[in-house]
């Protein structure tokens, strides 16, 4: 298990499939990347009541460190770069 330290916050990045049309293959890219995951763990210091354990959310561009555990990737991200929470 991961803990985020102070106020970092633990985000899972959903893993997106690529499209096939017949025989062509629509791939993902980072223009169509979307900024937004699943709120895993918090550290102790996130004084925020919105961002729960399994809420869905909106964060800054260029502000998370990522990681991959296996085949499932993680971002750790400071609190004050989650933008929004989508319910």
């Amino acid at each position: 298990m991961i803990k985020p330290l102070n106020n970092y916050c633990l985000l899972h990045k959903e893993k997106v499939e690529d499209k096939m049309y017949g025989s062509i293959v629509l791939t993902k890219n980072k223009k169509d990347d979307s900024n937004s995951a699943t709120l895993i763990a918090k550290g102790e210091k996130v004084t925020s009541e919105l961002l729960k354990e399994g809420a869905k959310v909106i964060y800054k561009e260029y502000s998370t460190t990522s990681f991959k555990d296996g085949d499932e990737e993680y971002l750790l991200i400071k609190d004050e770069d989650i933008l929004a929470v989508i319910e």
